[in-house]
């Protein structure tokens, strides 16, 4: 069966269009309820954590979206089987009993939706409970104060603090015979400050660990920050208005992770949650924060309704039912993480949080701004993550070297360690080790012993800089793929004189002789004709081309290239993906450069990326010209050795 796009159609211009998109996400759960509703199941697949925990985070996490939407007016046919679960669910005495959270337990998270539905919308929830019911509420949150971690606390550090503050008052609390412990909630508060680096930037881990993707900003600790500072604002004041400060400071650089047509750059975990990566704009409008010039209300909205623009017109995010997938673009579970439960996408709906908002509210009263663009760099560096963001080459890309994961992610080299990340040629995710094209080579050098041998790419870099060479940013790293390998890279944003191409450069030196592949972006591997796999270049239409030193392809969806440019000579290859490791496209093409280094090798790479412009067909007639207009190697980098 096709699947089936609840969104499509709609135009998302207006504070009721942006509602019926909320509803037709909401109206496909309803079969999907257990008989006692305290639970959603939506599929099969497992998780690290138990098939319980798993079904409550398909009734919790849409519960973002339906607490603004019953905050803002509207009304939803299925909202009774969500009081219901939430009577049962934390009933010990159902069959449906949701169980204890105990340390480290997802419940713990599920509970900050909930917990945020009861601070907003606590008059269809909490006013719709007899008082055993409330009592069992109560005790069940109450389960926060006991010994459980403090990362798992403060995901839901928001809702712990809005039960008090919302509409479950102490009185209410004392009268159920619990007490809320505000001493260990200060504590967990001044804890979560820890994780705040400066300039607006948390990380996502510990101090010796960089890892600042979208849980920094829209899935968690600015989102939640946000949150809290609407929610609390009058009782916590001073807190509340040094998280709106965060925010305003961090949005200055967040803003260059999107691009002007409503897309986000590909980066990090949890890429499932889709249209959550936009949940940042959408607590900044809930929390009335007005963002520093030239990020205006308008700004701000049109950041968030283009990008769930883009999203109506995905269709393998969807299932034939209407809910949402694992995955991407389309079902896949190579890029999931061990975490994400068929419920888990369901964390996008915290964008809807504006919904919230009376209509006569400034920011569904302002007209929705193009993206700044012309107000904005083009290029920028932002130290904290490790990255160099630029806008030149009709995408949106980053260059990283800094970040890795503090725990054994699945595919987190991947995830974090690659050289470039782009909003419209996503990465790859490797779905073996032991063939190159199964190691997701794209955007990053891959190195390996000998043809048996796992390829190894990036994982950590043991130093990383951000250094100014003639007024331009570049990232240099060192790292070592292998034992008795070493690399230092230096990865170079686009000039004006050649927008469309990137370039790095390595300098390795190994004890023993290895095979290295070095990859640039990658493109559908479809003739847009009849969808086989892309054939020889044929002059001024679509396929694959490589020679000594050299190797592009062009499609549907843009053109990528590499060039060989440095002194030690490799042979360029087009390599077609696996399958499903591309989190945009499920049959990917990458061109390649392949070398063989005895102990030492001086690399110079050009890479050229051109999106496809669907809006006019010119890019397929033009694109050699771009193609032809190559950088120069930068003089600097013979001072350094090349």
């Amino acid at each position: 069966m096709k699947p089936f796009n609840p969104l499509v159609n709609n135009p998302l211009t207006s504070r009721d269009d942006f509602a019926r998109a909320c509803i037709s996400l909401l109206d496909p759960l309803i079969p999907n309820f257990s008989p006692g509703c305290s639970v959603v199941k939506l599929g099969e697949t497992g998780t690290r954590y138990d098939e319980t925990a798993a079904q409550i985070e398909g009734y919790a996490r849409p519960l973002w979206a339906l607490s603004a939407l019953l905050a803002g007016g509207y009304e939803w046919k299925g909202t009774e089987l969500f009081i219901e679960g939430l009577a049962n669910g934390t009933d010990p005495d159902h069959e449906e009993y949701w169980g204890v959270a105990e340390d480290t337990d997802q419940r713990m998270v599920e509970m900050c939706p909930m917990g945020f539905t009861l601070a907003i919308a606590g008059d269809h929830f909490w006013g719709k409970l007899n008082e055993r019911q409330k009592g069992n509420v109560a005790k069940y949150f109450d389960i926060t104060n006991k010994e459980v971690s403090a990362p798992l606390r403060l995901t839901g550090l928001v809702i712990l603090k809005s039960t008090n503050v919302g509409t479950i008052p102490d009185a209410q609390y004392e009268l159920n015979g619990y007490k809320y412990d505000h001493e260990r909630m200060e504590k967990d508060m001044n804890h979560l400050d820890t994780f705040y680096r400066g300039e607006g930037w948390s990380n996502d881990g510990p101090d010796d660990y960089t890892q600042m993707d979208y849980y920094s900003g829209s899935f968690a600790i600015q989102y939640l920050q946000l949150l809290y500072a609407r929610i609390a604002g009058e009782t916590d004041p001073v807190r509340a208005e040094k998280f709106k400060e965060r925010a305003r400071i961090y949005a200055l650089d967040f803003i260059h992770y999107f691009h002007d047509d409503g897309r986000a750059i590909t980066f990090g975990r949890s890429l499932t949650y889709k249209f959550a990566m936009v949940g940042f704009w959408a607590a900044v409008a809930f929390a009335d924060v007005e963002l520093p010039a030239p990020l205006t209300r308008g700004v701000v909205k049109g950041v968030l309704l283009r990008n769930l623009r883009w999203w109506s017109q995905q269709p393998g995010a969807f299932t034939a039912a209407g809910t949402l997938t694992i995955g991407y673009t389309y079902p896949n579970q190579f890029m999931s993480d061990n975490y994400n439960s068929p419920g888990s996408p369901y964390w996008a709906m915290l964008s809807f949080v504006p919904l919230a908002l009376s209509p006569d509210h400034p920011f569904w009263m302002c007209r929705e701004e193009p993206f700044p663009t012309t107000s904005i760099p083009q290029t920028i560096s932002i130290a904290h993550p490790g990255h160099i963001v630029t806008r030149l080459g009709g995408h949106t890309f980053l260059l990283s070297s800094k970040q890795r994961c503090h725990y054994p992610l699945r595919a987190a080299d991947a995830k974090y360690g690659k050289f470039a990340y782009s909003s419209a040629f996503a990465y790859s995710v490797p779905t073996g080790a032991y063939s190159l094209w199964s190691s997701a080579p794209d955007s990053t050098l891959s190195v390996t012993y000998g043809d048996d041998a796992e390829w190894r790419t990036r994982k950590k870099c043991n130093t990383s800089d951000i250094i100014m060479y003639d007024g331009i940013p570049v990232l240099s790293s060192t790292w070592k793929p292998l034992e008795g390998v070493e690399v230092k890279t230096w990865l170079i944003p686009p000039q004006e004189n050649a927008l469309n191409w990137h370039i790095r450069a390595h300098h390795i030196t190994t004890t023993r002789p290895i095979k290295t592949a070095e990859g640039s972006f990658t493109v559908s591997n479809e003739r847009e004709y009849d969808n086989r796999e892309l054939s020889a270049y044929i002059e001024r239409q679509e396929g694959r081309y490589s020679i000594e030193g050299e190797a592009f392809a062009v499609s549907r969806s843009g053109c990528v290239g590499i060039l060989d440019a440095g002194p030690t000579k490799r042979t360029g290859e087009t390599m077609n993906m696996d399958s499903n490791s591309n989190l945009l496209l499920n049959r990917t093409v990458c061109p390649l450069l392949l070398g063989d280094v005895e102990s030492e090798a001086w690399y110079i790479t050009f890479v050229f990326a051109l999106p496809a412009r669907h809006e006019s067909a010119e890019w397929k007639e033009t694109w050699r010209n771009e193609y032809n207009n190559r950088p120069s190697v930068p003089s600097w980098l013979k001072q350094e050795g090349f």
